[in-house]
């Protein structure tokens, strides 16, 4: 009896265990019946099934990273360029996933990656190195998001985004490329030194010119200073000389005395007699009447 008691438990816990199943949080589940579908996107829990008959496949729900190896793409003018890019998507619809993929992940990856990579090489297609390069990538990614978008819900995929880590150059025209930037920039280099030398010449002359300009003006004021200088000078001799004639006179020979003799080593040839010894004539006549007194 005992035996019987246990081998019916045994069989209860067993049909129990194949009529329970649960659904973790980062899962989504399809209950299968023969292979068909019975019931998709079972959410997380825990739920029950006819033991035997259905069966249970569970699916990751988390956002899935599709990272591919760099890929060479033609630009509008024949160059390779080398992109490396990666796309994040998750199983939208479990049921068409299930339907399409055979749940497969890995066949969904590759899938999702052909169909970016056709993307991509039309998007590049379409530009030129220097369009590619100059910062557009941020737009072609959204181009290709939009344009995969309708193909990924066809198997039950959403992409969440597509990204582009690195571009580069092959190296057949990297060298190329280099160059042609390097000869641009020394065009502007050589432009920009030329626009400068210019300028620098144009300012000496302005200066140059109001050198000349300045000194113009200043000796004009300084000749015509000059000159009411002199007309003042002029007039003050002449009141000087109108008020004292004589008087002027004597001043005027004490200073050419002062300046003829002030060197003791110079000497003179002059008449005793002449205009220019009247003051000293004057004086010694005197003395010699008084001594003969």
């Amino acid at each position: 009896m005992k035996s019987v008691v246990s081998i019916l438990i045994a069989v209860i816990l067993f049909v129990g265990s194949g009529s329970v199943y649960t659904v973790k949080e980062s899962e989504t589940a399809v209950v299968l019946r023969l292979g068909e579908i019975v019931k998709a996107d079972v959410q997380p829990g825990l739920h029950f099934k006819m033991p035997f008959v259905n069966n249970v496949r569970f699916f990751d729900s988390r956002l899935q990273t599709l990272d591919s190896a760099p890929e060479r793409f033609l630009t509008s003018e024949k160059k390779n360029l080398e992109v490396d890019s990666f796309v994040r998507w998750k199983v939208q619809d479990v049921a068409k996933f299930y339907t399409t993929m055979n749940g497969d992940f890995r066949l969904a990856g590759m899938r999702l990656g052909q169909i970016v990579k056709d993307g991509l090489r039309a998007e590049f297609g379409n530009r030129t190195v220097k369009e590619v390069i100059s910062g557009e990538r941020v737009e072609i990614a959204q181009k290709i998001k939009t344009a995969t978008e309708g193909t990924a819900k066809s198997f039950g995929i959403e992409i969440e985004d597509v990204r582009i880590k690195r571009i580069d150059l092959a190296k057949d025209i990297s060298e190329s490329v280099y160059r042609r930037m390097e000869a641009e920039r020394n065009r502007v280099a050589k432009d920009l030194r030329s626009k400068g030398a210019e300028a620098a010449e144009k300012i000496r002359a302005d200066a140059d010119r109001q050198r000349v300009v300045i000194l113009a003006d200043a000796y004009s004021q300084a000749e015509m200073i000059k000159g009411r200088g002199d007309a003042t000078a002029a007039e003050i001799y002449a009141n000087a000389y109108n008020a004292d004639p004589e008087f002027y006179s004597f001043y005027h020979s004490i200073n050419a005395y002062q300046k003829s003799f002030k060197d003791k080593a110079d000497i003179m040839v002059v008449d005793p007699n002449s205009d220019f010894f009247k003051y000293f004539n004057n004086r010694v006549q005197p003395q010699a009447e008084a001594m003969d007194r």
